[in-house]
């Protein structure tokens, strides 16, 4: 079965942002995916470190992530963090406009145009 992992903000999320994103893995699901979204699939009440651990496991077990990207989100830095390393399939949902020069944003453009 394909695994996805969604990063996105987790801690500043409003309600409206949270029915988005689980309205895209219900959309995910019913099309045969297995998907973890950290809002819920993800012990929020755990010890940071856990969080952190519970959700590389999780990564480093999908076979693809998608990314709904806010720079705002320091989860979502560290998220992305764990699948570049593990050299993960990326699909990058929402993104920020960037200019020029390096940026994350433009980063993860790179990324999946490279894949």
């Amino acid at each position: 079965m394909n695994k996805i992992f969604i990063i996105c903000s987790v801690r500043e999320a409003e309600e409206d942002y949270k029915c988005k994103l689980e309205s895209y893995k219900a959309e995910l699901e019913s099309k045969g995916y297995q998907v973890h979204l950290p809002h819920i699939d993800t012990n929020q009440e755990a010890k940071g470190i856990d969080i952190c651990r519970e959700n590389a496991n999780a990564i480093f077990n999908a076979n693809e992530v998608h990314i709904f990207y806010s720079p705002k989100s320091t989860g979502t830095h560290f998220d992305m963090g764990v699948a570049f390393g593990f050299g993960k399939r990326i699909k990058v949902i929402e993104n920020v406009e960037f200019g020029e020069g390096k940026s994350y944003p433009r980063m993860l453009m790179e990324w999946e145009l490279q894949q």
